[in-house]
């Protein structure tokens, strides 16, 4: 087990629910069984505050905190092209991450890509929100 990634997983400032939340999305991963849930506060095409819950493991916790911490103050739209950076990152495409999203290349590395619906879960529950 990497200690990067546990490190990252604990860190867990939004892992909570958010009651006023404007915006809400919630999948499970049919191969693995983790769930997430994501609530977002959204003002003005803003995310302004974002909680996360669910049942997953230490990637999937890991991602989801990178995803939290990048997502505050954001726009939509800079989320929702986050969200198709990861994917092409599985894809083949190792360089976009490091260009465009430094903080999540902690997460983003070769060697995790075996764990990939795990990492890209919370990306797609997000998507489902900001692609609106």
């Amino acid at each position: 087990m990497d200690l990067e990634i546990l490190k990252i997983a604990s860190e867990d400032d939004n892992y909570k629910y958010l009651k006023n939340y404007t915006h809400h999305s919630k999948l499970k991963n049919s191969l693995c069984g983790d769930e997430i849930q994501i609530n977002l506060i959204i003002k003005e095409d803003k995310i302004t505050d974002i909680g996360y819950q669910g049942k997953s493991c230490i990637y999937c916790k890991a991602s989801a905190s990178l995803l939290s911490k990048i997502s505050i103050n954001k726009k939509k739209n800079k989320i929702n092209e986050l969200c198709d950076d990861a994917k092409l990152f599985f894809e083949g495409n190792n360089a976009i991450i490091q260009k465009k999203w430094k903080l999540m290349s902690k997460l983003f590395k070769s060697k995790n890509k075996a764990r990939k619906q795990c990492i890209l879960l919370p990306f797609k529950t997000i998507k489902k929100i900001v692609s609106k």
